[in-house]
């Protein structure tokens, strides 16, 4: 083989192992967890409506989000399907006091750090990474997690950042560049599967200040609250010992 052929050889191995980095074999991306007792963020979350802080209670303020024990299960489950065979997994584990063992889904690799606090108080959404799961019958991961898709928002931040708060129910002018009245504030933005980047259909209104702003672009929108949040130069968010420490 000459060294052309070779080389045409391995450039196409390397090509061909790249992609298969990427693709849903090695990442698991969209796979559907199996769970022993079954659990339905589209039931808890989409149709009862339970906020993710319920559960997921140190999410605001340590690196772990946290996973709920039993007893939180049965704050609801000790007065309704009080009888149901499926679960009993979870009766069983509060009678014992031994824990439920849940199949994690999201699962970075030991030498990454990742903090959820960070992420949540500077104005990047649930929904963001872990993706619509109010419409999760079962917990699946719907982006890759790897670092080619975590530096693409680190690199444009802008594009991902939501506001923390946001006014509901706004009345705006014609030409939705004036807020007539600012409704009622909602805190919880963050968290919220409903919230919809800004766009001419679904404009934004975001107290800044002491007055409103009404947004339909999400890159003026972004590069303002990178700003207004002190988010970290591009270079600190790139740097490897951001996530590898």
């Amino acid at each position: 083989m000459s060294i052309l052929g070779l080389l045409f050889v391995l450039v196409t191995l390397g090509a061909v192992l790249a992609e298969l980095q990427r693709s849903e074999y090695v990442t698991r991306q969209n796979e559907a967890r199996v769970q022993d007792p079954p659990f339905s963020h589209q039931h808890h979350v989409g149709g009862m409506g339970i906020d993710c802080r319920y559960c997921h209670t140190s999410v605001e303020n340590s690196n772990f989000a946290g996973i709920p024990p039993t007893k939180t299960c049965m704050n609801c489950h000790g007065q309704i399907w009080t009888g149901a065979p499926m679960l009993e997994p979870v009766r069983q584990s509060y009678r014992t006091g031994k824990s439920l063992q849940w199949v994690r889904v999201h699962d970075l690799p030991d030498f990454v750090y990742f903090d959820h606090s960070i992420h949540v108080n500077k104005g990047i959404g649930c929904k963001s990474c872990h993706g619509a799961v109010d419409h999760m019958p079962l917990m699946y991961m719907e982006n890759s997690l790897q670092m080619e898709w975590c530096l693409e928002c680190h690199r444009n931040p802008e594009k991902n950042i939501r506001p923390k708060a946001v006014q509901v129910e706004a009345k705006l002018s014609e030409d939705k560049k004036t807020v007539l009245d600012p409704g009622v504030e909602k805190t919880d933005n963050v968290f919220s599967m409903d919230y919809e980047p800004p766009s001419e259909n679904t404009p934004v209104v975001v107290k800044l200040g002491h007055g409103y702003r009404v947004f339909t672009d999400q890159d003026e929108m972004g590069k303002l609250l990178v700003k207004e949040y002190h988010l970290r130069t591009q270079a600190d968010l790139t740097s490897c010992s951001t996530c590898h420490r």
